[in-house]
């Protein structure tokens, strides 16, 4: 099992860790901070460092326990020691973008009753389906000033765990709860107070005055009561 660092600190940039596993390509680490693919959120990319060697980390997956470092040329061996380095950047303007996404989906569930079908978040732009009988843009166009609203507030965004029997009993987590495997006894709950509250397992910023403002796109037909709505965020 590799420890996830992440979970407990989406802010933690560089790590020291044990390699355990190897093929060709791939590296597994007995912890690590790398975000894996998952959520609708892309991977961290970033670099692994021995003494003077540098190798490149341009994907992560998570299989089963096992976190896999997609690391092409490289040359450790298990029971390497390496340092991990996130390409921070990206990393976070990808949180800013989940967060922002949370918000956003929070404000139209919560006015509009629209249920969310979809998602895909990256660092430069980011897309929501919600389940909108017509593509009504004057309706979205509103739904995110009114985040916006709500991010400027400065609201905290706070990350903790509850058993699973106690998150089942939240309003709007009950069927994301019921989608985890039954083995999972503790969920991860993000909290944006007094907006929001989820079971997720991706980074997120500390407060939504990092987000900055939400940047409507364009909204696409994506079939019978699916709409894609396309933003990107300013700064």
């Amino acid at each position: 099992m590799t420890e996830l660092l992440y979970m407990d600190d989406s802010y933690l940039r560089e790590f020291e860790a044990e390699v355990v596993e190897t093929t060709e390509d791939r590296v597994i680490l007995n912890r690590t901070a790398f975000y894996p693919v998952g959520g609708g959120l892309p991977s961290d990319t970033g670099v692994l460092l021995k003494g003077e060697e540098e190798y490149r980390v341009e994907e992560v997956r998570k299989e089963g326990g096992k976190v896999w470092h997609r690391v092409p040329g490289h040359s450790l061996s298990p029971g390497d020691v390496v340092k991990g380095v996130i390409d921070w950047e990206r990393r976070y303007r990808v949180m800013r973008m989940h967060t922002a996404l949370h918000a956003l989906i929070a404000v139209m569930n919560q006015k509009y009753g629209v249920l969310v079908t979809g998602n895909k978040v990256g660092p430069d732009r980011s897309r929501v389906d919600v389940n909108l009988e017509r593509p009504d843009r004057e309706l979205v166009e509103k739904a995110i000033a009114e985040t916006n609203e709500e991010l400027a507030k400065g609201l905290p965004v706070k990350i903790y765990y509850l058993p699973r029997e106690e998150a089942m009993k939240i309003p709007g987590i009950v069927k994301l709860a019921k989608a985890l495997p039954p083995s999972v006894q503790k969920l991860r709950i993000v909290e944006i107070e007094g907006l929001d509250i989820q079971a997720d397992g991706g980074p997120h910023v500390a407060n939504t005055k990092e987000v900055g403002r939400i940047v409507f796109l364009k909204l696409e037909n994506k079939g019978k009561n699916n709409r894609r709505i396309h933003f990107t965020l300013e700064p």
